[in-house]
């Protein structure tokens, strides 16, 4: 059962976090663009704003999420602070009590960051559809599924050392050396990836990615499929016309 710890915080973050994304982005979508042909740059810039919502709402089960992940994981390095969490409650409950409120938001500055992770991947997505959407009159299972894959392959690789970073901060439980002291997050994110490049070189910085991709990658790919097939399928039960500029 290894493989699946947190499953159950991973599945409760990823529910929270797509719903305030794809709300927000299509919410916004539908002000700005008002019926009209969108472009690369407006679906680039609403990707950005969504994202700065999902992280602000949602780090905090994210938070959660990676401590209860990690839980029970046997580390190398001493200097980490092992945790005891019950569940994701009592997760939130020790946090705030032993470090305070702000702790459930370590690593937002990283996750600002990546924002544009989403941001390009939803741009990259929205710009392979409209392309397809000129040939055909509607995306098969397969078309969102190879371009929601092929998105998400390209915004993880452009943004993979960041992501490595805010794990690591996420986690919380890792003191800088000397001094003994935990890791915040703005002032530490260039100096973990100079550590990163010390000990592993440049190829460090993408140190993990093949299980990355993997996991990502699937998961973004099923994600638009489904979405789409959703899609359609609520606004033939609306008894509404599919818009081809969606």
């Amino acid at each position: 059962l290894a493989p699946y710890r947190g499953w159950f915080p991973v599945i409760s973050s990823l529910c929270c976090s797509n719903f305030v994304y794809f709300y927000t982005f299509n919410s916004l979508k539908a002000l700005w663009v008002k019926g009209q042909h969108s472009t690369t740059g407006k679906d680039l810039v609403l990707g950005v704003v969504a994202g700065v919502a999902n992280v602000l709402l949602t780090t905090p089960l994210w938070v959660v999420n990676t401590r209860l992940k990690l839980q029970g994981a046997k580390f190398r390095n001493e200097d980490i602070v092992p945790t005891n969490y019950k569940g994701i409650i009592d997760a939130f409950h020790q946090i705030i009590r032993d470090e305070g409120v702000l702790a459930l938001w370590n690593g937002t500055f990283p996750s600002l960051l990546l924002v544009f992770n989403p941001a390009i991947q939803f741009m990259f997505y929205e710009g392979f559809k409209r392309k397809l959407l000129k040939k055909q009159l509607q995306l098969t299972s397969l078309d969102a599924f190879v371009i929601g894959a092929i998105a998400k392959a390209v915004a993880t690789t452009l943004t993979y050392p960041l992501q490595t970073v805010q794990s690591i901060l996420r986690f919380g439980r890792h003191r800088l050396n000397p001094e003994n002291r935990t890791l915040g997050s703005l002032r530490n994110v260039l100096y973990l990836l100079q550590q990163r490049v010390r000990r592993f070189g440049l190829m460090g910085l993408y140190k993990g990615l093949e299980a990355k991709l993997l996991q990502t990658v699937l998961t973004a790919a099923l994600m638009f499929l489904v979405y789409e097939k959703l899609t359609a399928a609520t606004f033939t039960v609306m008894g509404l016309k599919h818009s081809r500029r969606h």
